[in-house]
């Protein structure tokens, strides 16, 4: 979002700390007025550093897996400030465990906050905006995601994490092309950055880094989230990006292999060679994290 965006508003989540913490901070820099929604105080303090750096933000304290919050949420912002032009979808959390040892609460609580999360304020924006473009207002409305290499790989340990994340990549296809009619793209990313939440992972990062340019930081997937939230990125949709220190990259999904065609009903027994043969002439997936 460039000073051109200036005055456009974003709403982002679980901007408390960490990633969203990041975002916030580089959407009011470059000019955008932002509501940061968390679940505790750190809303109210990252509002403090937008305010004390001369930016425009107000705290919205909530859980975004709550269907009511979430409409709420989307009120507050064009209350505010008379418009909503993004939502960046970032709030989640972790419970990893092995499979074998992972309880019933876990996963539903990691599926709760990581994928209904994005999808209930997602549902309430899109209708905000689907009435706009009903009523003839321009609408250059925008979504960014936040999925995760663990949902795009998979990741050893991480089984309810990961089809959180897999799912918030398939919500964001799918996204993309339902709201396209209303002017409003729907793109996510997968960061690798170091955070609370991700601190285990990146431990041996914590040290400063030696050149100068800290590979892990937070803030190096902000100008990504940035650039996707504002007006000039209305020809980028459906999309995931990977985003790791200065490196961007466009992940791809899933995709139809080559086929073949009994042309009747196999047999059970005739198929072992047949799918052993289609695994040896196609791609080779990409490892699982951790395996």
């Amino acid at each position: 979002m460039g000073r051109t965006d200036a005055g456009r508003v974003v709403v982002v989540t679980g901007a408390g700390q960490g990633l969203g913490r990041a975002h916030a901070l580089a959407f009011a820099a470059a000019g955008a007025r932002v509501v940061v929604n968390d679940v505790g105080a750190g809303a109210a303090e990252v509002v403090g550093e937008i305010q004390r750096a001369g930016g425009t933000a107000i705290a919205s304290v909530g859980d975004v897996a709550d269907w009511g919050y979430a409409e709420q949420l989307v009120s507050v912002a064009v209350e505010a400030f008379g418009q909503l032009d993004a939502l960046v979808n970032n709030a989640g959390l972790v419970r990893d465990r092995m499979l074998v040892n992972l309880s019933e609460a876990e996963w539903d609580l990691v599926l709760r906050v990581d994928l209904k999360g994005h999808f209930a304020p997602l549902r309430h924006a899109a209708a905000y905006w689907r009435d706009r473009a009903k009523a003839g207002a321009p609408v250059a409305a925008r979504v960014v995601n936040t999925s995760s290499g663990a949902g795009l790989m998979g990741s050893v340990g991480q089984s309810n994490y990961a089809a959180a994340k897999a799912g918030v990549a398939a919500l964001t296809q799918v996204a993309a092309v339902e709201l396209a009619r209303y002017g409003i793209t729907v793109n996510a990313v997968a960061p690798s950055a170091r955070t609370a939440m991700t601190a285990a992972v990146f431990a041996d990062t914590m040290r400063a880094p030696e050149d100068g340019f800290d590979q892990m930081a937070a803030e190096n997937v902000s100008p990504l989230v940035v650039w996707l939230a504002s007006a000039d990125a209305g020809d980028v949709t459906g999309r995931v990006f990977e985003v790791a220190g200065g490196e961007v990259s466009v992940a791809d999904g899933w995709q139809h292999g080559e086929p073949v065609n009994a042309g009747r009903r196999w047999q059970p027994e005739e198929l072992g060679p047949v799918v052993r043969d289609l695994i040896a002439r196609g791609p080779v997936p990409a490892p699982v994290y951790g395996a």
